[in-house]
């Protein structure tokens, strides 16, 4: 991934420091963006993920998707490196 990606809450902004605040319905505990929201215990993936107000977040439940800032670039470079390949294959 190019260092375009960044992380933060689509709706104040916030940007998580890495830490484990996030938790399952299993009780584990985590840092849900190093697993793309899926819970390592228990294996079930989330759709929204909570803006950790404790942490300065404004305790919003956006689409963890929504978090990835660079994302849409991201995948452009990607589906156009896929279709040289292809190409040239």
């Amino acid at each position: 991934m190019t260092g375009d990606l960044k992380i933060e809450c689509p709706k104040c902004g916030w940007e998580p420091d890495g830490g484990a605040y996030w938790q399952c319905t299993c009780g584990h505990t985590w840092n849900t963006f190093a697993t793309a929201a899926r819970c390592p215990a228990c294996k079930k993936q989330w759709e929204y993920t909570a803006c950790i107000s404790h942490r300065g977040g404004c305790h919003a439940m956006p689409p963890h998707l929504d978090w990835y800032k660079g994302l849409d670039d991201w995948l452009k470079e990607e589906l156009e490196e896929v279709e040289e390949s292809v190409a040239v294959g």
